[in-house]
């Protein structure tokens, strides 16, 4: 079986969890919510989707597995947000991008722990959020933002500590 849910997480029956064709891994903690009309969609690489304990992702928001993603425990997603940790190939102008399969791994997406997330953000291949960081609403994350910062814009930077 490659989709894994605790007994205690709560899927919403209008969610779409689509089961893997090729060994993708898609693991969904203990007291998680994934709200009505999130899509968490197997593609674009081998990497595993694994949700930590008590992540709650609201409404409208896509989770491609792509090379990986990893949210940690008690991360709160809001509406419409975004995670492709992948990236199409497209150096060869004479070849269709849709033909060119993808680009090496920056290493997929990984959220630590006791992190929120603003509504419509935009996660990239290689982006890596530390614990207890706060993300604005409309951000593209694509690199590493330190620990317990908020951060916004595009590209997210720091904006401030909350420590």
């Amino acid at each position: 079986m490659t989709i894994d849910i605790h007994p205690t997480a709560q899927i919403s029956k209008l969610a779409d969890i689509e089961d893997s064709t090729r060994g993708t891994l898609i693991r969904i903690g203990a007291h998680s919510m994934v709200d009505s009309f999130v899509k968490i969609k197997p593609v674009g690489g081998n990497g595993d989707l694994i949700l930590g304990e008590r992540v709650y992702i609201n409404s409208g928001c896509v989770l491609y597995t792509g090379n990986g993603l990893t949210i940690g425990n008690d991360v709160a997603i809001a509406a419409n947000c975004t995670f492709a940790p992948v990236n199409h190939e497209y150096v060869d102008p004479d070849i269709p991008i849709i033909n060119q399969g993808f680009r090496p791994s920056k290493g997929g997406i990984v959220i630590e722990d006791d992190v929120w997330i603003g509504a419509g953000v935009v996660f990239l291949d290689g982006a890596i959020v530390r614990k207890g960081c706060v993300i604005g609403a409309q951000s593209v994350v694509r690199s590493e933002i330190p620990a317990y910062h908020v951060a916004a814009g595009n590209p997210a930077v720091p904006i401030k500590a909350r420590r």
